[in-house]
C-alpha cells in the first residue's frame, strides 16, 4: 500500500472550470493533483470523448445548434429512458464544434462565466495534456479514466474497452505500476479488461443500486452487497482498487449527521484492494451536516482514517489538507 493517499482531480477542477474540459484538467494539475479524471464516452465514429454522460445537452452547448435539432431523440439508457443529444450519433468533427458548459449552474453559477469558451477534449488531448504537464511539473501526472455505460456501448457496436487499451498502449502506459487505473461500475467489462491489460483496475462502487451488467443477468446482488470481506476478495480476483461513494465507509443517519466510520477500509486492505473515496465538493449542498462551511474538517477525517485516495472538485484544498497534515 503507498504511503500517501493520492488525490484525483474529479472531472478536473470542476468547482472551478466547467468539468471535463482541458482548461479544468490542467488547472487540477497546477493545483497539484496527482491524476485527473475523464469519464468517457464515444463517437459515432469510435473516438473517446470526456463527457459525464453520453447525453451531452447538460454538458455542452448542443441544444443551441439548430444543424442539430433533429438529432434529438430519446433513449433507453441502463434501463432508464433519456432524452436529449447522444455521443454516439454525432462524428468527432462535429462534436468539435460545440462547447462545453456548467452542468450545475445553480450550485456554481461562478462556473458560468466559462460557457461558451471550451471544445469537448479526446482522450487523447487529455493524455497529451498529462504528459506535456509532466515534463513541465517534474511530477508524473496520472490518468484514471472511467467507462461509462460499457454494456451499452457495447450493444451498439462501439465497445469502449478495445479502443481505451489501443490509446493507453500507443501512448506508452504499459504494466500494473504505469500512471493509470480504469475505472467502472459495472463488473463484467472490469473482467473482460482484466484478460486483457494488466493495468490496475477499479471495482466503482455506490452507496445504492447495483451494477447494471447484473440487472441484465439477474444477478440480485446490490453495490452494497460487494463490500464485505467476501465480496472485496471477489472484486480482488480482477481488479486492483475500490472507487467508494464516501457514505460506504462513513454513513450518515437520516438527519445527514455522520455516524461512526466502519471497518472497510481495513477489509479492502486484508483483501490487497486500495481504496479511493468519491466525492469530495466545497459547497454546502454536498457535504454533512457536521461539516457544512468547513470541507477541510471532511478531508481531515478521510485522511485519517488510512484512505489511499479521494477524488475531489477542488483539488487545491486537498493537496492543502493533506500537505497541512
Amino acid at each position: 500500500m503507498q504511503n500517501l493517499p493520492i488525490i484525483i482531480a474529479h472531472r478536473g477542477a470542476s468547482g472551478y472550470r466547467p468539468e471535463h474540459t482541458l482548461a479544468a484538467y490542467e488547472l487540477a494539475i497546477d493545483m497539484g493533483t496527482d491524476f485527473i479524471e475523464p469519464d468517457l464516452v464515444i463517437t459515432k465514429d469510435g473516438v473517446l470523448i470526456a463527457r459525464h454522460e453520453n447525453e451531452i445537452s447538460e454538458t455542452t452547448d448542443v441544444a443551441s445548434h439548430l444543424e442539430f435539432a433533429n438529432r434529438k431523440t430519446t433513449k433507453l439508457i441502463d434501463g432508464e429512458l433519456k432524452s436529449g443529444w447522444f455521443s454516439e450519433d454525432f462524428t468527432l468533427a462535429e462534436i468539435k464544434t460545440l462547447r462545453a458548459k456548467e452542468r450545475i449552474p445553480k450550485i456554481r453559477p461562478h462556473n458560468t462565466i466559462y460557457d461558451g469558451l471550451y471544445e469537448i477534449p479526446t482522450l487523447q488531448e487529455i493524455i497529451d495534456l498529462a504528459q506535456r504537464k509532466t515534463v513541465e511539473t517534474g511530477r508524473r501526472i496520472g490518468i484514471y479514466p472511467e467507462t461509462k455505460h460499457p454494456t451499452y456501448f457495447r450493444s451498439l457496436d462501439l465497445a469502449l474497452e478495445e479502443p481505451l487499451l489501443e490509446v493507453l498502449s500507443m501512448n506508452g502506459y504499459k504494466g500494473k505500476d504505469t500512471s493509470v487505473f480504469i475505472q467502472s461500475f459495472e463488473v463484467g467489462n472490469l473482467q473482460y479488461l482484466s484478460e486483457k491489460t494488466d493495468l490496475p483496475l477499479v471495482q466503482l462502487l455506490n452507496d445504492k443500486g447495483q451494477p447494471y451488467d447484473f440487472i441484465l443477468q439477474g444477478d440480485t446482488r446490490q453495490y452494497t452487497d460487494l463490500v464485505n470481506l467476501e465480496g472485496l476478495k471477489e472484486i480482488a480476483n480482477y481488479a486492483q482498487a475500490i472507487g467508494i461513494n464516501r457514505n460506504l465507509l462513513v454513513p450518515r443517519d437520516i438527519s445527514g449527521k455522520l455516524l461512526p466510520a466502519n471497518n472497510l477500509i481495513e477489509n479492502a486492505h486484508i483483501a490487497a484492494l486500495l481504496i479511493h473515496v468519491w466525492t469530495f465538493r466545497n459547497e454546502d449542498a454536498f457535504l454533512p451536516l457536521d461539516f457544512q462551511g468547513n470541507p477541510q474538517a471532511e478531508y481531515q477525517l478521510f485522511f485519517d482514517l488510512g484512505i489511499d485516495g479521494l477524488f475531489s472538485d477542488n483539488p487545491d484544498l486537498a493537496v492543502k489538507v493533506l500537505q497541512g497534515r
